[in-house]
């Protein structure tokens, strides 16, 4: 009386599947779906053994091709393989933006140095070297901003002449990043000398 629905049509369902498995089917009669083709079904086959049964297999091959792809991403920075490039570096136009920022020199490239330099004048305790580390640090930032304006419209005309349907968003501020990098630390690596004109 009390006994739950549910319950008793799970029960029904049970005994319908059990009485269907033990009845055999007519071999003469037809079984309702297309036989597969050979390779079809070896493909199932050997699809169904590769994918893996339990989160962890899965979760080990994820990290497996993970790594393997920044591996080949690694590469490609340091060989400059267009293929395997992340999709910020991707492009004929950023290739045309590093080749540009590369094969000059850029005030903004000899930061980090300078400011090491810098930074150690002004700990020296005597008043003189401080004000001019003072000096020095206001003129390195003068500097820097002139020459990446200067750099700014160069590239922007050269882009706007070289490539004049293609989208290039974007392109001059991932130039001017560029050129705030040590050209030894610069990834991908520089593909072109110094005074090489793209």
């Amino acid at each position: 009386m009390f006994r739950s629905r549910a319950k008793e049509e799970k029960a029904t369902a049970t005994q319908v599947t059990a009485d269907l498995s033990t009845q055999t089917r007519n071999p003469q009669a037809p079984k309702g779906r297309p036989t597969p083709k050979r390779s079809e079904a070896q493909s199932q086959r050997r699809r169904a053994s590769t994918t893996p049964t339990d989160r962890k297999t899965a979760m080990k091959r994820q990290r497996e091709a993970r790594r393997a792809d920044l591996a080949k991403q690694r590469e490609a920075l340091a060989s400059g393989d267009e293929r395997y490039l992340p999709a910020r570096d991707k492009g004929p136009v950023r290739r045309f933006v590093r080749d540009f920022v590369d094969s000059r020199f850029c005030v903004a490239e000899f930061f980090l140095p300078l400011a090491v330099v810098i930074l150690v004048l002004s700990m020296v305790r005597v008043g003189s070297l401080q004000n001019i580390a003072l000096l020095l640090w206001l003129g390195v930032i003068v500097l820097i901003v002139v020459d990446s304006i200067g750099v700014g419209f160069r590239l922007k005309k050269q882009l706007a002449e070289r490539f004049p349907d293609t989208p290039r968003r974007g392109a001059v501020a991932y130039g001017l990043m560029r050129t705030l990098q040590m050209r030894r630390l610069r990834l991908p690596k520089p593909q072109v000398k110094r005074g090489e004109r793209p």
